[in-house]
C-alpha cells in the first residue's frame, strides 16, 4: 500500500459501504479544523488573485515560523511538488533515508535516477547525490536532530546537491523543523497542510527553501497552484494559533491512550507519530486480514511482515469498537483459526 485512506481496495476484498468501516490507515488528524460557515461558499466563483496566495503565504510563513530570506511555494497537496523534483533537481543520483513513504523512490526511480535506500545520514557521505529524508519518519516517528540535517546539508552544498526534508508530520513535533535554514543552504522542505488540519482532500502543501530552489517550483507548478476554497480556508486555519497549540495537547494525549489500548490487546508499540502508532506483531499479515474482515482498515507494509500502522479512532465508540476487534482478532491468530482468504466478517 503507498498511502492510506483508499477504501476501494478494502470494500472490493471484505464488502461494505463506506460508512461501515473504521478507517485507521491514515496519518489524518481525526479532528479537523472546524471550517466557518462564511468560508464553506469562499472561493469557488473566481479565480485566486496574487493577493489572495500573498495572504496563505503570510499565514504559512508566520505559523511555520519561516524567515523572511527563505521562500514559500504553495501547491496543491505535497505530491504534487514530489512529483516535479527529479525534473527541478540537476541531474544526480539519489539517497532516500528508509523505509519511509514510498512515493519518494516511485518517483526518482520513474524518472531514470539512480536511488539507493540507506538507514542514516551519516551513510550518505557521497555529498554528490541529493538526499531525501522524512523528519518524523513515516512510518516509525524516527526523528534525526537538526545539527545532524545541517551537516549533510553543507555536505550537499558543497557537492552541488539538494536536501529534500519531508516535514509532513512536522506540526505535531514543530521543534524539528529546519525551515528557520533554508535561506543558505540547499534543503527544500515539504510541509504538508491537510494531515495535522485533518482537511486532507483540501490538497495543500508548500514547498520551502531558498529563492533560487523554491522559485523553481513555484515556476513548474504554474499559474493558480491553489483553489480559492484552499487559499480561503488554509489562510484562516494556519492562522489559528490557539487551535493548533490545544490540537498537539489532544492529539499527544489520545496517542497515549491508543498505545494502552494496543499494549492492552498484546500488541508492541514499536514508534510512531501522535497521528499514528507502529506496532510489531510476528503474524501482522494474518491480524491486518482478521480486522479487515471485522471492516477496520489499518496499514500494513510489503516489506516488513511484522510491522502494522495504526491511525488514531475518531472517539471513544471508535476505540472500544478497535480495542473489542483487536481482542478477538488477536485471540484468533495467534490460535491459527483466521484463514487469510476470509472475505467476510461482522461490520
Amino acid at each position: 500500500m503507498q498511502h492510506g485512506g483508499d477504501l476501494g481496495e478494502a470494500a472490493s476484498r471484505f464488502g461494505g459501504t463506506d460508512s461501515a468501516w473504521l478507517d485507521l490507515s491514515t496519518g489524518i488528524n481525526p479532528h479537523p479544523w472546524p471550517v466557518p460557515d462564511e468560508l464553506r461558499n469562499e472561493g469557488w466563483t473566481r479565480l485566486p488573485s496574487g493577493s489572495d496566495l500573498a495572504h496563505l503565504i503570510a499565514a504559512a510563513r508566520s505559523a511555520y515560523e519561516v524567515p523572511r530570506n527563505v521562500v514559500i511555494a504553495a501547491a496543491p497537496g505535497t505530491q504534487a511538488i514530489i512529483q516535479w523534483l527529479p525534473h527541478l533537481a540537476p541531474r544526480r543520483p539519489v539517497a532516500i533515508i528508509g523505509p519511509t513513504y514510498s512515493e519518494h523512490e516511485t518517483v526518482w526511480r520513474g524518472h531514470g535516477s539512480q536511488v539507493e535506500q540507506i538507514q542514516s545520514l551519516g551513510e550518505a557521505s557521497d555529498g554528490s547525490r541529493h538526499i531525501v529524508i522524512v523528519n518524523p519518519n513515516n512510518p516509525d516517528g524516527r526523528i534525526v536532530g537538526r545539527s545532524e540535517i545541517l551537516a549533510a546539508a553543507a555536505q550537499c552544498r558543497r557537492r552541488g546537491s539538494w536536501l529534500v526534508v519531508d516535514e509532513s508530520f512536522a506540526d505535531v513535533e514543530p521543534s524539528c523543523s529546519v525551515v528557520r535554514d533554508c535561506g543558505e543552504l540547499p534543503i527544500l522542505v515539504l510541509r504538508s497542510f491537510g494531515k495535522f488540519y485533518g482537511l486532507a482532500g483540501l490538497r495543500l502543501g508548500f514547498a520551502i527553501a531558498s529563492p533560487p530552489i523554491a522559485e523553481k517550483v513555484a515556476r513548474a507548478l504554474g499559474l493558480w497552484p491553489v483553489s480559492g476554497p484552499a487559499i480561503a480556508v488554509g489562510t484562516a486555519a494556519l492562522a489559528d494559533t490557539a487551535w493548533a497549540a490545544a490540537m498537539r495537547g489532544r492529539l499527544m494525549s489520545e496517542a497515549e491512550a491508543l498505545d494502552e489500548r494496543l499494549t492492552g490487546a498484546g500488541l508492541k508499540v514499536v514508534g510512531g507519530t501522535s497521528l499514528f502508532r507502529l506496532v510489531e506483531h510476528p503474524r501482522a499479515g494474518r491480524l491486518h486480514e482478521a480486522l479487515a474482515s471485522r471492516r477496520i482498515w489499518i496499514r500494513r507494509f510489503l516489506w516488513s511482515p511484522t510491522l502494522l500502522r495504526i491511525g488514531l479512532p475518531p472517539d471513544e465508540a471508535a476505540s472500544v469498537r478497535l480495542a473489542n476487534a483487536l481482542a478477538a482478532c488477536l485471540r484468533e491468530v495467534e490460535n491459527g483459526r483466521h484463514d487469510q482468504g476470509t472475505r467476510t466478517g461482522a461490520p
